[in-house]
């Protein structure tokens, strides 16, 4: 006989405890299925271990760079250990993973199966096959379903890349020493970060990239970090497109094989790192058994609701193709929750949803782009701040960046706020409360001097005062 839950759910990440997290509180019962390690793509191989060696590099570039910007210091920036830094990471990443995760399902009692699971039955009567290590396979029954099983590193089929071998995200967290050079394809956020987090820890690094930097951002997103990226000796080529990679059997370098801007090119490195993106995880799942439809990419087709195709199907996260950030999983998993097991037909608005890339300095949003108005065919107006006109960026010796407001022209509401700057983070999350008021109402709000999120008031005012004649606060 199956065994029977309120809640079955495939997968152990931010989603997946969301949820189990409220069905519990809701008093259901609830089952989650883990085939690796627990606690998902973000403690274990994304964004815990990736900010921590971000961190880490930073520290290592602030060494090197403080003599420039403040006079008096001296400091200098040894080699890296690399071994010592990956084993201090990897200590990071399980102890956030016992006390965030395994600590947190003891104290909620629900059930952890280890094992692969996949759909059996019918479109009608769905249930789980788990199968375990020692291949002892146990049915589950639930009222309903989760999938949360996130998504992984994806590699375009470029002839050789799999006989020449590379790295992706996650490997590349896992060496044990820094690559004398490096070869990055990709210009999204994983692309950037990592590009940057080896060239600081002394790799000479080129990226590779198809259009732009961060071409989903604002263009002064691209334009501030390919400076940034050449001040600190990291070269982007532009209009880059691979179409193969070898390996030099004489020197064992990376060989990649380029169009750039019509023209073939060949880049050479000892690593070459995979950015281009990353695909859901729905192979084995037998989800078309259960009428669960997905989509090209291999994504769960989920409603606003994040209900599937069958009903008593929810997903969450990553492997739906929605916006892949863990705190839009762990969003998704109360939603579900609630949506299931309490009638509260709540949808998904990523209208104020804030994005970030932990570059250095970093990029934040949150909101629309000035493209994305004009293409809505709203009447735009907006502002570029240069930091310079922020006193807490002159203050900190680094007026790399700028602050940018997007504003409907017709009622002064703001639709959109872009910074690229220390704590850009911490721009885009105060934006959130920003989206929707008044140029006016933000210019005369109160701000804390010498605080980043004072730029967003100076980025307001400058729609109607010149910046360069405003004093301290005023």
């Amino acid at each position: 006989m199956p065994t029977k839950y309120d809640l079955a759910i495939i997968g152990s990440g931010g989603g997946a405890f969301a949820a189990a997290i409220r069905a519990t509180m809701l008093g259901k019962s609830v089952v989650m299925i883990e085939r690796g390690t627990l606690g998902g793509t973000c403690v274990n191989t994304g964004c815990v271990p990736s900010k921590a060696l971000i961190s880490a590099a930073d520290a290592r570039h602030v060494a090197a760079d403080a003599a420039d910007r403040f006079p008096g210091i001296a400091t200098t920036a040894g080699p890296v250990d690399m071994p010592a830094l990956i084993a201090g990471k990897q200590a990071l990443v399980e102890t956030m993973r016992g006390e965030k995760y395994a600590d947190v399902a003891d104290s909620y009692g629900w059930h952890v199966r280890r094992g692969d699971a996949g759909f059996a039955g019918t479109p009608d009567a769905p249930v789980l096959e788990v199968t375990a290590a020692d291949g002892a396979v146990e049915t589950i029954e639930a009222e309903h379903y989760l999938v949360a099983t996130g998504a992984r590193p994806w590699a375009p089929p470029i002839d050789g890349l799999d006989e020449a071998g590379y790295l992706t995200s996650t490997t590349a967290m896992d060496l044990t020493e820094v690559p004398e050079s490096m070869l990055v394809l990709g210009g999204g956020y994983v692309a950037l970060e990592q590009a940057q987090l080896f060239a600081r820890l002394g790799s000479q690094v080129t990226v590779l990239v198809r259009s732009r930097l961060a071409s989903k951002e604002e263009p002064e997103v691209s334009r501030t970090l390919q400076e940034v990226f050449a001040d600190e000796g990291i070269r982007v080529v532009r209009r880059a497109v691979p179409t193969r990679v070898s390996r030099d059997a004489a020197t064992g370098q990376v060989v990649v094989t380029a169009d750039v801007s019509g023209g073939s090119q060949e880049f050479r490195a000892d690593q070459v790192l995979v950015a281009l993106g990353r695909r859901p995880v729905t192979d084995g799942l037998n989800l078309d058994a259960v009428g669960v439809k997905t989509g090209d990419s291999g994504e769960v087709v989920v409603s606003d609701h994040l209900q599937s195709s069958n009903p008593r199907i929810w997903a969450a996260g990553d492997v739906t193709g929605h916006p892949e950030f863990v705190y839009v999983a762990a969003h998704h998993g109360t939603l579900v929750a609630e949506n299931a097991f309490a009638d509260a037909d709540r949808s998904v608005d990523y209208s104020h949803l804030p994005r970030v890339t932990f570059t250095g300095p970093a990029i934040g949003a949150v909101g629309m782009t000035e493209k994305e108005v004009v293409a809505a065919g709203i009447r735009c107006d907006c502002r570029v701040l240069p930091l310079e006109y922020v006193p807490r960026a002159v203050i900190n010796r680094d007026t790399r960046g700028f602050i940018k407001i997007v504003v409907n022209a017709d009622t002064s509401e703001i639709l959109g706020l872009t910074a690229v700057a220390k704590d850009a983070g911490e721009l885009a999350a105060a934006g959130v409360h920003v989206l929707g008021k008044t140029i006016a109402e933000v210019a005369d709000a109160w701000a804390p001097y010498l605080t980043m999120t004072e730029g967003i008031r100076i980025a307001a005012k400058s729609f109607t005062t010149d910046p360069s004649l405003l004093s301290c606060c005023a």
